[in-house]
């Protein structure tokens, strides 16, 4: 979600004095929603289909030259290398983990779960630079449409305005997603702190869209990178297991 370093959304709705008004603003609300949604399927169809993300297994990304993640997605087991010698291996639905530094195991409790909190929450901002448009229909993501416009490139857009019910670690995020009309394809979006807020904090490109197996992903997000970006149907075990720098682990990321 938010680049956590910075460690940072409500739709404002208008109130009418006639009941008229306001059926005929929840009407347009409702229609509005739907739009959104019929926008958002075509993107991920464009990408390769729901079947095929839920059907890749591993993926592998840097982000921003600072976290290098390896996620399997099939049991929620990720490993993060940190460019200050921190590894994490940890499973992101239980939390649970084991954390090293400079390839000695941390003993300190305390410690441990500071960097295992570090671990998910870090996991959380930088796959959702990767893979967010993959989860638009995720329980707790509002969708709505809000305009025709054009990206910083010129190309004809439908603007969705993304907020948030309740999850993921940055509830009061906004975003909007310019999804061009002529791809279907989220090609920049639009950051917001908090919801109420008129002006956004960045815009930023979602840029090189390529095959990775049979879905889509871009790794660029103008003057900051995400590669490279792997995916893998089969891993060696130790991936998930090995304090082992993954250049020296048997059998690691050999297509």
């Amino acid at each position: 979600m938010k680049i956590l370093r910075n460690r940072p959304f409500l739709l404002l709705l208008a109130i009418w004095t006639c009941f008229t008004g306001i059926v005929s603003s929840n009407l347009h609300a409702a229609a509005m929603d739907e739009k959104a949604k019929v926008i958002a399927d075509k993107t991920v169809e464009a990408m390769g289909g729901r079947e095929s993300y839920n059907n890749t297994r591993y993926i592998s990304w840097v982000f921003f030259g600072r976290n290098f993640h390896v996620w399997d997605k099939y049991t929620g087991d990720v490993r993060i290398e940190a460019n200050d010698g921190h590894l994490v291996l940890m499973n992101i639905h239980s939390k649970k983990g084991k954390v090293w530094k400079d390839g000695v195991a941390l003993t300190d409790l305390a410690l441990i779960e500071e960097k295992l909190e570090w671990g998910y929450r870090t996991w959380v901002n930088d796959s959702y630079w990767l893979v967010m448009p993959y989860k638009l229909h995720d329980d707790g993501v509002v969708l709505s449409y809000s305009r025709e416009d054009k990206t910083a490139e010129g190309k004809l857009a439908d603007v969705l305005t993304m907020t948030f019910e309740g999850v993921g670690v940055t509830p009061d995020n906004k975003y909007e997603l310019f999804v061009e009309k002529d791809s279907n394809m989220i090609t920049q979006w639009k950051y917001y702190p908090k919801a109420e807020q008129e002006e956004a904090r960045f815009t930023i490109p979602w840029k090189n869209w390529q095959y990775y197996g049979d879905i889509m992903l871009s790794d660029d997000r103008g003057q900051m990178s995400l590669r490279p970006v792997k995916v893998y149907q089969d891993l060696p075990e130790e991936v998930m297991r090995s304090p082992l720098p993954t250049k020296d682990i048997p059998g690691a990321f050999l297509q």
